[in-house]
């Protein structure tokens, strides 16, 4: 039995990349300010206690050795054992940007060279003719935000304003994306996806990577929540990827979770929809009995990064750790003699850092298998050579990019 369980930690950087300059980023390290953050009693009033970070799982495999060699420094409650249980390492990501599709993209065997289209920082933040041209088609009254902002926040100023109205809420962030934030009831589920789906065909001569559905409910500024109803339309990878060869090659690609929608369903043969890390976590233990020899299941843990990293929520993020940290061995129990389980990030989002935008960081690459030797496999120069190894895991031509470590 040969199976991969590739999981993306989403927005878990562990320290600052060499180039993170260029990105405003210089200093941002995920993992090491929320420890030192624990460390210092400002993450006391998480629902797991107070403290240091606690995550002994995860450093059994090896995440405090591979923060030390990505940072230099061991995060203050982190340990290192004598003998971690993994493989453990960091990536350097190579790609342009800092956003959701360009990491998961290079994880999956193709760094994005070319640059996404991205939206000013000025208010009005989308050009006029695009607002016009969205308006006529979807038959609009007018559109209110039209800025930079966070989705939590915008739906709190703006939400009463859009149900008095029946105006969308359209915004966007330091990413290649739309988003459209829409009451479920008061606006309409389907009508917001079909005005999502609109905005992506007149969007994507502009190069913008997705359109976000935002749906949310609640009757007042205090109740309004966004809901698990999220859909991205996506620009599909223009080159091969792993899930390509492995679907081509008749094996089973399940995703969990957004990763469909981020790869525009491009090489994906089964998508488990959930929401929520917890309802995440038992999703993906249902795709690890459904994955059969050779397959590969793919999930994303969006609530770091959805609900701590952008919200800037450090004591919410550490919970959230630590509550993926004590699940963890729920899904090494799942591994057959064979398997390989890598966990990963596709960028980071340090929740301690200014603005609310993801941060330019490394990321941790821990492998796990009941048949794999633990060891260090050292600083990895492009998320692709996760790729390239569960390439040579599942015994499958690798995309061009990458090396494997195996």
């Amino acid at each position: 039995m040969t199976r991969a369980f590739l999981f993306v930690l989403d927005s878990f950087g562990i320290g600052g990349a060499a180039d993170a300059v260029r990105y405003g980023d210089a200093g941002a390290d995920t993992l090491g300010h929320i420890a030192e953050a624990c460390m210092r009693g400002e993450a006391d009033d998480r629902q797991t206690g107070s403290g240091s970070l606690d995550l002994p799982n995860l450093c059994a495999l090896g995440l405090g050795a591979a923060a030390r060699m990505s940072t230099g420094m061991l995060p203050p409650g982190l340990t290192e054992p004598e003998t971690p249980l993994a493989q453990f390492g960091y990536g350097v990501e190579q790609s342009k940007g800092k956003d959701t599709p360009s990491g998961h993209w290079e994880i999956a065997g193709y760094p994005v060279t070319f640059d996404w289209g991205y939206f000013p920082e000025t208010i009005p933040t989308f050009p006029d003719d695009l607002i016009a041209a969205i308006v006529e088609k979807c038959g609009l009254p007018g559109v209110l935000g039209n800025c930079h902002a966070s989705g939590t926040e915008i739906i709190v100023r703006l939400g009463a304003d859009h149900i008095a109205t029946g105006k969308p809420i359209v915004y966007t962030s330091a990413d290649s994306v739309f988003q459209i934030a829409a009451h479920e009831t008061y606006f309409g589920l389907e009508r917001l996806y079909a005005l999502c789906e609109a905005t992506f065909e007149l969007t994507a001569p502009m190069n913008i990577g997705r359109v976000i559905a935002r749906p949310f409910a609640g009757e007042t500024p205090d109740t309004f929540e966004r809901t698990g109803n999220r859909r991205d339309f996506a620009i599909p990878p223009s080159e091969e990827t792993l899930l390509d060869v492995l679907s081509a090659a008749g094996r089973q690609v399940i995703s969990v979770g957004k990763i469909s929608d981020i790869f525009a369903k491009k090489g994906i043969t089964r998508s488990i929809k959930a929401s929520g890390n917890e309802a995440l976590g038992d999703a993906t233990l249902d795709a690890m009995d459904l994955a059969g020899d050779g397959d590969l299941t793919f999930t994303n843990f969006v609530d770091f990064d959805m609900l701590y990293g952008h919200r800037r929520d450090v004591p919410g993020y550490a919970a959230a750790l630590e509550a993926f940290d004590r699940r963890l061995p729920e899904l090494t129990a799942k591994l057959r003699p064979g398997d390989l389980m890598v966990l990963t990030a596709d960028h980071g989002c340090d929740p301690s850092w200014t603005g609310s935008d993801h941060t330019r960081e490394h990321v941790p690459i821990l492998a796990v298998g009941p048949q794999l030797r633990p060891g260090t496999i050292g600083r990895r120069e492009t998320f692709a050579d996760i790729a390239a190894t569960l390439a040579t895991h599942l015994g499958v031509a690798p995309t061009p990019h990458g090396v494997s470590w195996l």
